[in-house]
């Protein structure tokens, strides 16, 4: 049975043999990862290629659609009726150009579908062109991926080992489709492991979901993550949306050759095309594009948020940046037994927008309805095409006793290891034993440096308006009511904490200031905002006026020196 590191080695040298030269090394996965695909199903029906040869000409004339029967009858969940499979290929090299197509469209519709969106079209032209695409196919047939000689664990580890690599060699555009697996992993530990009691026992089912799910990684490791650190008796059905069509074939491919139900994986806009309504899951995981557009979707999303019952209902952030939307569709999947969302954001959602705002009312929504769990800041540079903070909030309707009405804040940003070598943006990564220390910093849910508890209310405040009176020539102008009339000039704004006394505060801290002024209380707005980087802020005092004089008398002393060297030379 063939190792890990040598099938990986094996499609490494396949790159470089074949790939080097013709292609750009980011544009090798989007030829090897299809391969390795069509290898893998290739050997899981070679013991019955010649039966589903014979079957399907006995039946294809007397039914609409044989796949029903072939799938039945041979214990298939997919097929390949083409007298052709890449061994039978090389059998003809000249005949490549016409029978590669015909072997590629004898697959099974659910097939076809992954092999269309992954665009192979132009690709294979140019390995035709450059007489490239039988010495392809010679060298993946050389290694034998059948599922008695490499189990579906290990072809998903191989698979999933090049997908991370492809992705690294792609990191200009890696970060829209894959979320570094360091991130993945602290992610899902915040998801499940606090959630262990409820995955424990025989006969659990349980379901993940991630509506961006890219190529399917969240959805991977949050089962692997379970199986190897709580329990391996819970079954997992795992769901998921893509927006990309390669992200969606490459998913649907990984858990086809894996074992898993590429059905529950569909193609399309989550936001505007919910192929999953009506579903609802007790753990939804996923990192959704961060500070996207909206603005094309606006008229949709816009006429749903006037629906009571529909998930935008509450309000919707600016067109400029979409990432709450894709919070307030995972909340609408709340199951009522209980659900658990773990969710990658950047700093926007926190603090962006006023009282009254789309995102302020979504804050709103979600803390007055004791949600929001945690929140976990990440350290800068840890995904490839940006060097922004993030931040993990885990969000459920199912909290513990002693979080009811807390929310918990964890700074997360000081826990990394630098890398040797950058890749894009990406330059620290949180390894196994940081990942650990802040998954027991939630779980003791005790303040400590980095870890903060507040109650709900604490981020919330109302927006009172202050008003003046119009004075013209020294009189006090009053409106036909006989109302002092407002001078929208000298109009005013006060954020007071809630829990203050509105009254008490005016007076105290306006009155003394403004003593003509009053506020007009039908204008209240009442907000949140999450300003996270002010409650962990530390004070640096400033250095003693001697240290800085006398560094500033070593620099002119040095530049007096370099000058003299010049002149003197």
């Amino acid at each position: 049975m063939p190792t890990y590191q040598e099938i990986s080695s094996f499609i490494w040298r396949v790159c470089d043999d074949e790939l080097r030269g013709l292609f750009k090394p980011h544009e090798y996965g989007d030829i090897i990862l299809p391969f390795v695909v069509l290898r893998r199903l290739d050997c899981i029906i070679e013991d019955k290629k010649d039966k589903i040869i014979e079957m399907y000409g006995e039946i294809k004339s007397k039914v609409d659609d044989p796949s029903p029967i072939l799938k039945r009858k041979l214990g298939l969940t997919f097929y390949n009726s083409s007298p052709f499979d890449l061994k039978r290929l090389k059998s003809d090299p000249n005949g490549l150009k016409m029978n590669f197509p015909k072997y590629l469209s004898g697959y099974s519709e659910n097939v076809r579908e992954i092999i269309e969106n992954f665009q192979l079209d132009k690709l294979i032209q140019k390995l035709i062109t450059n007489k490239k695409l039988y010495s392809l196919i010679d060298k993946f047939t050389e290694i034998d991926l059948h599922p008695k000689r490499i189990d579906n664990h290990l072809m998903g580890s191989v698979f999933e080992e090049l997908l991370r690599k492809f992705s690294e060699m792609s990191n200009e555009t890696s970060g829209e489709h894959y979320t570094p697996r360091d991130v993945v992993r602290l992610l899902v530990s915040m998801v499940f492991h606090p959630d262990k009691d409820n995955l424990m026992g025989e006969g659990i089912i349980r379901n993940i979901y991630d509506p961006c799910c890219g190529t399917g990684g969240m959805l991977t490791i949050g089962k692997e993550y379970v199986v190897d650190n709580i329990t391996n008796e819970v079954s997992f059905n795992l769901y998921g949306q893509e927006l990309n069509p390669q992200s969606y074939s490459i998913c649907k491919s990984d858990f086809l050759i894996t074992g898993e139900s590429p059905e529950n994986i569909h193609l399309g806009n989550t936001l505007t095309s919910d192929f999953l309504e009506g579903k609802k899951f007790e753990y939804m995981i996923t990192n959704p594009p961060f500070g996207v557009s909206w603005k094309s979707e606006q008229t949709y999303l816009e006429n749903e948020s006037q629906n009571p019952l529909g998930r935008f209902f509450i309000g919707t952030p600016r067109t400029s940046d979409g990432s709450l939307l894709f919070l307030q569709h995972l909340i609408s999947k709340f199951s009522p037994s209980g659900s658990r969302i773990g969710i990658v954001f950047n700093g926007s959602p926190l603090f962006t927008g006023d009282s009254g705002s789309g995102e302020s009312e979504i804050r709103k929504w979600i803390i007055e309805n004791d949600w929001l769990e945690c929140i976990i800041s990440l350290p800068d540079r840890m995904f490839f095409n940006t060097g922004i903070t993030t931040y993990i909030w885990i969000v459920t309707n199912k909290k513990s006793k002693k979080r009811r009405g807390k929310i918990q804040l964890i700074d997360g940003s000081n826990h990394f290891d630098k890398m040797r070598k950058n890749l894009g943006e990406k330059s620290k990564i949180i390894n196994e034993e940081q990942r650990t220390q802040l998954l027991k910093t939630y779980e003791d849910f005790k303040e400590n440096d980095y870890c903060k508890i507040f109650p709900n209310h604490y981020f919330g405040y109302t927006k009172i308006t202050v008003e003046q009176p119009t004075v013209e020539n020294g009189k006090v102008i009053k409106d036909k009511k006989g109302s002092v009339k407002p001078n929208s000039e000298l109009r005013d704004y006060e954020r007071i904490p809630l829990g203050d006394d509105i009254d008490e505060y005016f007076k105290i801290e306006v009155l003394p200031h403004l003593p003509n002024s009053w506020m007009d209380r039908s204008k209240d707005k009442v907000g949140y905002e999450i300003n996270f980087t002010k409650y962990f802020y530390k004070y640096t005092p400033l250095r003693p006026i001697e240290d800085i004089l006398s560094d500033l008398k070593g620099l002119e002393m040095e530049s007096d020196g370099l000058f003299n060297q010049i002149v003197e030379g």
